[in-house]
């Protein structure tokens, strides 16, 4: 026996994929139980399918003995989304990694799950594109890790995320059958919208095997801004005012006082006295249009409680502008290893009512939390920094996080933006999601899903759970 599966069962998913492509040892599985979240289960074994065929196959097999099965990229994932079920399986992408076809007349990309987001946008590149989808974590995460929670990153708030940018899908259901969604034109109406369907699903309807992405061509020019400002209500209002006029960032990133505290001392950091809170503006877009652009865009971020506003002249400047932003992430490591850290999103006009609750949520649970994030989505990453250690620092914080949650709500937002809902935030959704909605959840992962064992466990509570929760509130 491994972890629960059997000798048996481990013999058949060799000779679906090969004896080298299945892992059962303890110790071998053992990596395969994490992601970002730092959640871990062990899973009984993990199989590394190089082709649809054979993940069919892995899918039929799982289904016959109605073990979980849960499919993994690179393990980027914050919120527990690709942590396995204990004893389970998990379904690598690691050998389906291949650039299929860039094709530049018809502006798309086909990348199997496995390619990595830097990948796809080095080979995008090469014929003068790039796939907007632009997460920190570009350089590991993977395609199908992307796809699974809608993974976007600053070039959103221009580009869209992932759901914008997938034309189609291919991908096996619960039952190992494999299936085509989308299209590879721009528009097509035919059937229901299947592929956006699957996007953000974190695995729970269908494994995907291919992914048809489209592609944008790459701006002939981009400007650079930093501005800082009073306090984070000033940033707030200035992100408001940028999103209202007609040139659209193709990056406003924002970070608070606290955000800013963490990085004050750092020489790199450069920033002037009375920081209280900062913006990071790019604009792209055609050479002979740059300059209007980023004048229209410093116009529209100078409101009152501004105290310094700069645009980067060379690539030496640029780097400078962002060694604030980009020392914050190293400090938080430093300082809270262990941080809660939840990304929540706003309507744009809410950001001030926002940033101003997160402050007095702080002070009264007091719990330290430093916000940053992409401001022009709306999509703040607030982290609560408490030490687990700290049992009475940890309840203040488990309450807080609650009363953030309702705060965001009450403000038209959503509980996650970009890091989806896996394990972490899965208590959480019955806040946003009314009981008929979740229920109609329920009935289309069954539909694609009938033995229930793609991820389970994730993103919805079980409908028993979930009815329980309701009748106690």
């Amino acid at each position: 026996m491994a972890g629960g599966i059997g000798e048996r069962f481990l013999a058949a998913l060799e000779g679906v994929v090969g004896a080298a492509a299945v892992r059962a040892a303890p110790a071998d599985c053992w990596p395969y139980g994490y992601d970002n979240s730092r959640r871990h289960a062990a899973p009984g074994a993990v199989v590394f399918p190089a082709s649809e065929e054979e993940v069919a196959g892995v899918v039929r097999l799982c289904a016959e003995h109605r073990i979980p099965l849960v499919a993994r990229g690179r393990g980027t994932g914050t919120t527990g989304a690709a942590v396995p079920t204990p004893g389970g399986v998990v379904l690598s992408t690691e050998r389906m990694a291949r650039i299929l076809a860039v094709e530049p007349d018809d502006r798309l990309l086909v990348a199997q799950p496995g390619a990595t987001n830097a990948e796809v946008q080095e080979a995008a590149a090469a014929h003068g594109f790039f796939w907007p989808p632009d997460p920190t974590s570009a350089a590991f995460c993977t395609v199908g890790g992307n796809l699974a929670y809608n993974s976007a990153g600053p070039r959103a708030v221009k580009y869209g995320t992932c759901r914008e940018n997938t034309l189609g899908l291919r991908a096996v259901d619960g039952t190992g059958r494999a299936f085509r969604t989308g299209v590879r034109t721009t528009k097509g109406v035919v059937g229901y919208d299947l592929t956006r369907l699957l996007v953000g699903s974190e695995g729970t309807l269908a494994v995907i095997t291919e992914a048809t992405l489209r592609l944008v061509p790459l701006p002939e020019a981009t400007a650079t801004l930093r501005a800082v400002y009073t306090d984070v209500g000033a940033a707030a209002r200035a992100v408001a005012s940028v999103m209202a006029q007609p040139v659209t960032p193709c990056a406003l990133e924002f970070m608070d006082g606290n955000a800013i505290a963490l990085v004050r001392e750092r020489p790199e950091a450069d920033l002037p006295a009375g920081a209280g809170a900062m913006l990071m503006i790019e604009v792209d877009g055609p050479a002979h249009g740059i300059d209007h652009a980023a004048e229209a865009v410093a116009r529209a971020a100078s409101v009152e409680g501004l105290v310094d506003l700069r645009r980067a002249r060379d690539a030496t400047e640029v780097a400078a502008l962002w060694a604030a932003r980009k020392a914050l992430s190293p400090a938080l490591r430093q300082i809270a290893p262990k941080k809660i850290n939840e990304d929540v999103a706003v309507p744009v006009s809410r950001l001030p009512a926002l940033i101003e609750g997160l402050g007095a949520l702080a002070r009264r649970h007091r719990i330290r939390i430093v916000n940053f994030g992409h401001a022009g989505n709306g999509n703040i990453h607030v982290n609560l920094l408490a030490d687990p250690d700290d049992a009475d620092e940890m309840a203040r914080a488990r309450a807080c996080l609650a009363e953030v949650f309702d705060l965001v709500l009450r403000l038209d937002g959503t509980l996650s933006g970009e890091h989806g809902v896996g394990l972490e935030k899965q208590p959480f959704v019955g806040r946003e999601l009314d009981a008929h909605v979740i229920a109609l959840s329920h009935a289309i992962k069954a539909q694609f899903d009938p033995f229930g064992i793609l991820n389970p466990g994730k993103v919805f509570p079980p409908p028993d759970q979930e009815a329980s929760a309701r009748s106690r509130r």
